[in-house]
């Protein structure tokens, strides 16, 4: 089974300083939001939206950053 957050978007509130560095990622899910430790393959700043690509034990995930379409209203937090 996989995690509820897989292939959600969600926003950065804290930077990730650069590849594989550690920042926060807030996501929309369960009808509330809920934060996650994110790393990425490079540096992202906050407020970047994001793509949760994998997920880790102990609340970790794998980020890329997200572009919306427009009208896309995933990303928004």
């Amino acid at each position: 089974m996989s995690d509820p957050v897989l292939g959600l978007t969600g926003t950065l509130t804290t930077p990730i300083r650069g590849a594989h560095k550690l920042g926060e990622v807030l996501v929309a899910i369960r009808g509330g939001t809920e934060l996650y430790i994110a790393r990425a393959d490079q540096a992202l700043d906050t407020g970047t939206p994001v793509l949760i690509v994998a997920v880790h034990p102990g609340r970790i995930v794998d980020v890329v950053p997200w572009i919306p379409l427009p009208g896309d209203r995933r990303g928004e937090i």
